[in-house]
């Protein structure tokens, strides 16, 4: 017999430290407890930012989910959506017409390049103070995003004109940003002299997102590349499993939440389909979701049953492509039911609160409490007959 040499312990400590296991959705699984609790006594509400919602759900800032009447129905379901600052909304009068050019697009390069020379038009301010009048105008959530090259412009015309809640997103946030050309986002700066809540996202790491709570977020998005319609990890090679990202951030959290007393919400951005998805994001420690493309699928959406990343504008590397969502039904089935299929993507709302139940969490904090295993195995084991007969 060969023995096959083994790896000093100094080199494995090194491998150890640099290469460590992550886990995404479909590699773990809750554990019911010795308590259950009735689903009508589950409380999803939650408070982001100062407002409370009566459901953790919040749609992306993405052209094809979040417009203002998306954004107001959203508000109605107990919810929010944000809406893009920099997206088509605030670039055009009428944005149907390119978002039928790239709903009809051959191909998804075909699609891109519609959406590059779309976005070649500017922002107009007159448009984000309307988008935000609207919204406020039918007793909505004016929850608004931008990214941190526009977050100082965007911010002041956004407080002027009455926005509830700012979000700076960009692909990867951090609290120190290396540039010697334009001006330096100072988070603290903004959110110090604000009137309003300002989120930032997105980070899948511990230690930014500590030093984003120190510098006055209200809340911090996890997760880096997972969304459906986004290519940012084939293309640059980057993220982290939403169930490791969030779980990292989460202890960021409470460790912050110890040694100051307040208490900054985690929202798990992207990569979730079914209520399963949601309820693990929840048990990872997240006290909220969004959403993208299974809010697309929505007939309340504005993208026509399709969906695309919000970097797929991009002229010279576009990492986000157009998808099409499947069936679409309405916000209220999705969110609340009743579910007309059996595989997770309807009632979301439902299959979270009835989760929470089986494993004893009354509130979305005891929900952080309960246990979760490592299974690989938890989608497939005993469900060979139903993966053959899936069309």
């Amino acid at each position: 017999m060969i023995r096959q040499p083994i790896a000093p312990r100094a080199t494995r400590d090194a491998v150890d430290r640099r290469l460590r296991r992550a886990y995404g959705f479909e590699e773990v699984a809750l554990v019911p407890g010795e308590v259950t609790v009735d689903p009508a006594e589950v409380d999803l509400a939650v408070e982001i930012g100062g407002r409370r919602l009566e459901i953790p759900f919040m749609a992306a800032a993405m052209d094809a989910v979040s417009d203002p009447e998306f954004a107001v129905r959203m508000s109605q379901a107990g919810g929010l959506a944000f809406v893009n600052l920099e997206g088509l909304y605030a670039r055009f009068d009428d944005p149907s017409p390119i978002i039928e050019r790239v709903a009809s697009a051959a191909s998804g390069d075909e699609a891109a390049k519609v959406l590059a020379e779309a976005y070649e038009t500017l922002p107009r301010d007159d448009l984000i103070r309307g988008l935000i009048t609207r919204i406020k105008g039918r007793g909505g959530i004016a929850a608004v995003s931008t990214t941190p090259a526009s977050a100082w412009h965007h911010a002041e015309l956004a407080a002027d004109a009455g926005a509830d809640l700012l979000l700076v997103q960009s692909q990867v946030s951090s609290a120190r940003h290396i540039s010697t050309s334009g001006r330096v986002l100072s988070l603290a700066d903004l959110t110090g002299g604000l009137r309003m809540p300002v989120l930032v996202g997105n980070t899948v790491s511990g230690a930014a997102a500590y030093q984003l709570m120190h510098q006055g977020a209200e809340a911090v998005l996890v997760g880096v590349g997972p969304g459906a319609a986004c290519t940012t990890r084939e293309v640059l090679g980057i993220g982290v499993p939403q169930v490791s990202a969030t779980l990292e951030v989460a202890a960021a959290r409470d460790r912050f939440a110890q040694e100051t007393g307040r208490y900054v919400p985690i929202v798990t951005d992207g990569g979730m389909k079914t209520g399963g998805d949601i309820a693990k994001a929840i048990a990872s420690g997240a006290d909220a979701v969004m959403l993208g493309s299974p809010f697309a699928a929505a007939l309340e959406a504005p993208g026509r049953g399709i969906n695309w990343g919000m970097a797929a504008p991009s002229p010279t590397l576009p990492r986000g492509t157009r998808i099409r969502v499947g069936d679409q039904l309405p916000l209220e089935q999705i969110l609340f039911g009743p579910s007309a299929t059996s595989h997770g993507t309807q009632n979301l709302v439902g299959a979270l609160r009835q989760s929470m139940a089986a494993l004893g969490a009354r509130t979305i904090a005891e929900m952080h409490q309960v246990e979760m295993v490592i299974a690989p195995s938890i989608a497939t084991e005993g469900k060979s007959w139903q993966l053959a007969g899936r069309e």
